[in-house]
């Protein structure tokens, strides 16, 4: 059985593929994680860094939407598996 934390990686991972394909919104997450293209690769087995993909598509609302039926997950879902990565300390689904 897969665990939580592998959930939430593969998870961040899906998003992030869904995050590359649209050029205005990598240069966005770009921006806001601070990390150029190529360190991506060095950082994508980082669970922290994972979290922080996660932690992009619960900011904005319209993005974890459009992931959301790009992926075939509820919406609520990532905020739900976010715990199980570091840094998610403060996500509680209820």
């Amino acid at each position: 059985m897969i665990s939580e934390k592998e959930q939430a990686e593969q998870l961040a991972a899906s998003a992030l593929s869904w995050i590359a394909q649209d050029p205005d919104r990598l240069g966005r997450f770009l921006a806001i994680c601070g990390v150029g293209p190529a360190e991506i690769r060095e950082r994508v087995g980082d669970p922290a860094f994972m979290g922080g993909i996660l932690d992009f598509l619960l900011a904005h609302e319209p993005d974890l939407i459009e992931f959301a039926e790009w992926a075939g997950v509820e919406p609520s879902f990532p905020m739900q598996i976010r715990p199980a990565l570091p840094g998610g300390e403060d996500y509680h689904y209820s």
